[in-house]
């Protein structure tokens, strides 16, 4: 069921219900399903004074031992995020980290199953990212917990034998549902498509935020902490965003509206969700 109201929002338990409500139901504070993955896109001209298009996909933590979280990367070239997840054969996928635009390969910090896919890049490099901006892990353990933290050295990394997987991105917006200092840069400060990675006490949550059209203004990471925290999240980082942000769900494709001319554009990892049945 679509209803037209003051904007448009579609949900989707993949238990097959759909139905539509206000942007307050945006709210994690709700039940969502175990074993399901609970998809909503916000089509709006209210939030921040400002037309945004926001596709959000949440699951329980419990569900991790069904829908398993994973990177899938490509280390020397770039793959589109919908072509990368289709060959692991995934349910959805989010773009993740930044990226060597050129050659390909991430530019932070990247490991996977105790093997180094990419160390962080010296800041003088092209397509290199200063600390301001990666200044955060998203951790995946080896005991299936998702950490998003401030970020350790990549050697600290390489030694330790705990995480199954961590990427260094950021910046980190929200820890223990606290606003992180943003430092008033203009990577900040300007509105763009932003990808988002968040947890809440039970929830894992990867957000998309549409811009660069007449439709979706974006987003500044000073709003993406309002927004976050609004919806009930207690830790949030940022992904790589712009032209990068692609939301692609199995049997729907691409959900969101790749803000590039020439459509979805090639990338170097994503976040993937996994059936494990």
């Amino acid at each position: 069921m679509i209803r037209k109201i003051s904007f448009v929002i579609v949900f989707c338990f993949y238990s097959l219900n759909t139905f539509s409500q206000s942007l307050t139901s945006l709210n994690l504070a709700r039940e969502i399903p175990k074993d399901s993955i609970y998809y909503v896109q916000v089509k709006t001209d209210s939030l921040f004074n400002s037309k945004q298009i926001i596709s959000l996909m949440a699951l329980q933590k419990k569900s991790i031992d069904k829908f398993q979280l994973e990177f899938g990367y490509r280390k020397k070239d770039l793959k589109q995020t919908s072509l990368i997840a289709k060959d692991y054969n995934a349910y959805a996928a989010i773009n993740a980290g930044f990226f060597d635009v050129d050659k390909g390969g991430s530019v932070s910090y990247f490991e996977v199953n105790d093997t180094v896919i990419s160390f962080t890049h010296p800041t003088e490099q092209k397509w290199a990212k200063p600390i301001t901006i990666i200044n955060g892990a998203i951790i995946f353990t080896k005991g299936n917990e998702i950490v998003i933290q401030l970020r350790e050295s990549d050697q600290f990394y390489e030694q330790s034998k705990t995480e199954r997987a961590v990427l260094v991105t950021g910046p980190v917006l929200l820890l223990d549902s606290k606003k992180t200092d943003l430092q008033g840069t203009n990577f900040a400060k300007a509105r763009h498509p932003r990808t988002y990675f968040c947890t809440t006490d039970k929830y894992v949550v990867l957000i998309t935020v549409d811009g660069r059209s007449e439709q979706a203004a974006g987003m500044s990471l000073y709003e993406a902490q309002e927004f976050l925290l609004s919806i009930g999240c207690t830790y949030a980082i940022n992904l790589d965003g712009g032209g990068s942000t692609t939301m692609w769900i199995k049997d729907k494709g691409i959900v969101n509206y790749p803000s590039d001319k020439t459509g979805e554009r090639r990338v170097s990892n994503v976040i993937l969700l996994l059936n494990n049945n």
